[in-house]
C-alpha cells in the first residue's frame, strides 16, 4: 500500500528546492503579517510556504520564483472569467483617472441595473462589497420584512462569513450547535438559526413548520463541501414549501454562477425571492449584488420608512462606488456572455470525461461531479448527498498529496478541495495539461 506521508514529504521537500523566493518572501512577511500572509486563508495551501504570485493574467500565474502554472482555482470562483480581462481592465483603468469613490450613484448606475435584470432576471438590485456583506444585509431584510427571528440553513451551507450561519449540526440529536472552529464567538446563534441536512424535504418542512423562518439562504449546491448537487426535483418543492410557509427563499450564487449564464436558479426557473452573487460578478474587483423581486421591493421600502431615522444596519460606505460600477458594467457586457459560457461549458465537460475515463481505467473509487464549468474531485465512490456523507469518506491526506502534487508540476486546484474551474481564457492544451499531471499522479499512487 502506498504510503501517502512518504509521498507528501517528497513533494514537500520538492517544492522548497525550486521555489526559493515564496519560501523567502513567507519568513519575511511574517514580521509584518499574522501568520505571515494578508488574509490568513492564504496558508491554507497544503506548501511549505504559500506560493508568492508576481503575475496573474489569463489562466496563468507567475510566481516570485518564476515559474508558471495553470491555473484552475482562478481565485476560489473570484477570477472566474479569467485573471484581469482586457475589457475589465480597461474599465478600471478608465475610471481610475475620474473617480474612485463618492458616496453617490455613478452615471452608470441605470445601466449596471439594466445588466443585472438582463444577466439574472431580478428586477430589483443592491450592492455590497462581498457576498457576506450582501448575505448579511439580505438577512436583516428578511427579519426586517418578515418579522420573523429564525434563518435556515442547510448543514455544510457556504455564506462566507455571516455569524448566523457559522454553526454546525449534531448528527445525532439534528441539534443546532455553535461552530468550535469560530473564534470570539459570544452569541448562542443556536436560538435563531436551525441546521437541516440538504436534500432531505422531511427535515426541512420540520423546520418551517413553526412559522417563524424569515428565510431560507441556501446554495443551489452545496460548495464547501466539495459539490453536493441537489437530487431531482429537490428545489421546486423546497420553493413551495417555503411559499406555503411564508419564508422568504434565498439563493447565494457565488459560486454557483459557474453553472450557466445568469446561474443555476435562472437556468433552472427557480424563481427565488432574493438572489446574492458575489466573487465574480464584477470579475474579480471586490463586489457583490443582491436582487430581489419588485414584490419584495415594496415590503421593504415599507418596513425602512417604519423604521425611526438613523443607521438600518444595512450597507457600508464604498459599497456602490464609482470604481466597482465600471467594473461591473464592463462585466456584464464582456463576460457574462453566451459565448464565454459556451466556451466554459464545453471545456468543462471535455475535462470531466477526461477525469472519469482516468479513474475508471486506473479502478479508483473516486468520483467526478460536475455543475456548469465547475467540478470536484471527489475521493469517494459514489455522488454526495448532504455534508455528512462528504465527511464520512474523508481523505483529507489524500486530498493534500493531491494539491502538492500537481501544484509542483504547474497545475493549481482550489486549496480547501479538490475544485477545478473552467474559464473563458482556457484552452484546451490547458485542459490536457491537468490531464497529463493527473496521469502522473495515479501512476504515483500505483
Amino acid at each position: 500500500m502506498v504510503d501517502i506521508s512518504t509521498l507528501q514529504a517528497r513533494e514537500r521537500q520538492r517544492f522548497i528546492q525550486t521555489h526559493p523566493a515564496s519560501m523567502a518572501q513567507a519568513a519575511a512577511a511574517r514580521q509584518h503579517y499574522l501568520f505571515g500572509v494578508p488574509l490568513h486563508w492564504m496558508r491554507d495551501w497544503p506548501s511549505p510556504a504559500t506560493l508568492a504570485v508576481a503575475c496573474a493574467e489569463g489562466v496563468t500565474l507567475t510566481c516570485a520564483d518564476g515559474l508558471q502554472y495553470t491555473d484552475f482555482c482562478l481565485g476560489d470562483t473570484g477570477a472566474m472569467f479569467g485573471h484581469s480581462p482586457r475589457p475589465l481592465a480597461e474599465a478600471i483603468a478608465q475610471q481610475a483617472s475620474q473617480g474612485l469613490t463618492c458616496m453617490l450613484p455613478s452615471t452608470r448606475a441605470v445601466a449596471v441595473g439594466q445588466g443585472l435584470q438582463r444577466v439574472f432576471g431580478l428586477p430589483q438590485w443592491q450592492m455590497a462589497l462581498s457576498a457576506s456583506d450582501a448575505n448579511r444585509f439580505v438577512l436583516r431584510w428578511a427579519r426586517g420584512v418578515t418579522r420573523r427571528p429564525v434563518l435556515l440553513v442547510f448543514d455544510g451551507c457556504y455564506h462566507g462569513a455571516v455569524d448566523d450561519t457559522l454553526v454546525d449540526r449534531d448528527p445525532t440529536t439534528g441539534r443546532t450547535l455553535p461552530r468550535a472552529s469560530v473564534l470570539g464567538q459570544v452569541h448562542n446563534h443556536a436560538e435563531f438559526t436551525r441546521v437541516v441536512p440538504f436534500n432531505d424535504l422531511a427535515a426541512l418542512e420540520a423546520a418551517l413548520a413553526p412559522g417563524d423562518v424569515a428565510a431560507l439562504l441556501a446554495e443551489p449546491a452545496l460548495t464547501n463541501f466539495g459539490l453536493v448537487p441537489p437530487v431531482d426535483g429537490y428545489w421546486p418543492a423546497v420553493r413551495d414549501l417555503c411559499r406555503r410557509h411564508g419564508t422568504l427563499f434565498v439563493m447565494d450564487e457565488t459560486h454557483t454562477v459557474s453553472t450557466a449564464l445568469g446561474g443555476y436558479a435562472r437556468e433552472h426557473r427557480l424563481d427565488p425571492d432574493l438572489l446574492v452573487v458575489g466573487k465574480a460578478v464584477a470579475g474579480g474587483l471586490p463586489c457583490a449584488v443582491y436582487g430581489f423581486t419588485d414584490d419584495l421591493a415594496e415590503r421593504m421600502t415599507r418596513a425602512k420608512e417604519a423604521a425611526p431615522d438613523g443607521h438600518s444596519g444595512i450597507g457600508t460606505t464604498l459599497a456602490g462606488n464609482a470604481l466597482t460600477l465600471a467594473a461591473l458594467d464592463a462585466a456584464l457586457t464582456h463576460l457574462h456572455t453566451e459565448a464565454n459560457y459556451r466556451h466554459m461549458l464545453d471545456l468543462a465537460e471535455q475535462l470531466e470525461k477526461g477525469l472519469v475515463q482516468r479513474i475508471r481505467a486506473a479502478g479508483r473509487p473516486w468520483t467526478v461531479t460536475r455543475l456548469g464549468a465547475r467540478m470536484e474531485l471527489q475521493f469517494m465512490d459514489h455522488t454526495p448527498r448532504d455534508a455528512q456523507d462528504v465527511r464520512d469518506h474523508a481523505q483529507s491526506d489524500l486530498e493534500a498529496f493531491t494539491h502538492l502534487f500537481m501544484l509542483n508540476r504547474g497545475v493549481l486546484l482550489t486549496p480547501f478541495h479538490s475544485m477545478m474551474l473552467v474559464s473563458p481564457a482556457t484552452t484546451e492544451a490547458d485542459v490536457q495539461k491537468l490531464l497529463g499531471v493527473f496521469d502522473e499522479l495515479l501512476a504515483d499512487l500505483a
